[in-house]
């Protein structure tokens, strides 16, 4: 009796799973239908975005929140792979028992600090830096990249670490006794083993940049404006959302949720390859 309990709230559970994931997807596309028939995928390379006046439906296009979100996304990562990776290799080879605590203390704090935070800290302390440094305003894609990639760090430095201590300590004493260095050992034998999780956080990670919200908001400067440069103003998917669904009407509350399947669509793709990329690596 208990067994079939348990199997049919599994199966429950597991079919609740798919259904609310078909039923985002599902309501998602019905409310962006009208933009759909009016835009087509033509709205994926248009960069304007004018709301009509009256009666009119006005013209839109996703292409600049697109860009925005793909440029700010790739600057996170790019920033956030190696420091999360070194991380990682710290505090599983390098690091002195003393500090393997605290240090990772001090990264699930930063994990768990509200993105609304780092939003204010990178608008009143992180962009002026990077107005000094590099010029413009100091609100744009490169303030939002890279505390973007601030926000990113402890996920995937977490995920990393407990893939690399799966690590077998047999192998790593073999190659000490074959005379491997440390870094050897980390390069040749570490990282091989645990690549499959290592690249699973690096997706999970891409996929968590991609939705981010309130702290972009704060320092991308949400302008509908192709960006020519990194320190250029600009908007995303998720900003346009937050800062323009509650006036949206119509047309441009339809193609705002065209905006939405889009990011749906990326984010399920995401996931899948690191879902597809696990299943192969195991058989």
């Amino acid at each position: 009796m208990g067994a079939r309990v348990f199997r049919s709230f599994s199966l429950f559970s597991a079919s609740l799973s798919f259904f609310l994931l078909l039923g985002i997807f599902t309501i998602l596309f019905l409310y962006s239908k009208d933009s759909i028939s009016e835009f087509g995928f033509g709205f994926l390379f248009d960069n304007i975005w004018e709301v009509g006046e009256d009666d009119e439906g006005g013209v839109f296009g996703g292409l600049v929140p697109i860009v925005g979100t793909l440029y700010a996304t790739i600057i996170a990562m790019i920033v956030a792979t190696p420091i999360a990776m070194g991380i990682a290799i710290f505090l599983t080879e390098v690091a002195p028992s003393f500090l393997i605590k605290p240090v990772s203390i001090a990264i699930e704090l930063l994990a768990a600090i509200p993105s609304i935070i780092y939003g204010m800290w990178g608008l009143f302390y992180f962009a002026p830096i990077i107005q000094s440094v590099f010029g413009g305003t100091g609100i744009g894609l490169l303030t939002a990249g890279l505390v973007l990639a601030i926000m990113i760090i402890p996920f995937m430095s977490a995920i990393t670490k407990d893939s690399m201590n799966t690590t077998p300590d047999v192998l790593k004493e073999s190659a000490y006794a074959m005379g491997a260095t440390k870094f050897e050992v980390i390069k040749d034998v570490i990282m091989p083993y645990s690549k499959a999780g290592i690249i699973g956080s690096i997706i999970l990670a891409l996929g968590r940049a991609l939705g981010e919200t309130m702290a972009v908001a704060f320092l991308i400067g949400s302008v509908l404006r192709m960006p020519t440069s990194l320190t250029d103003p600009t908007t995303s998917i998720p900003v346009l959302l937050a800062n323009n669904f509650a006036e949206a009407d119509d047309l441009e509350l339809s193609s705002m949720f065209y905006l939405a399947l889009i990011l749906f669509i990326l984010s399920f793709i995401i996931i899948s390859v690191a879902k597809f990329y696990f299943l192969r690596r195991e058989r």
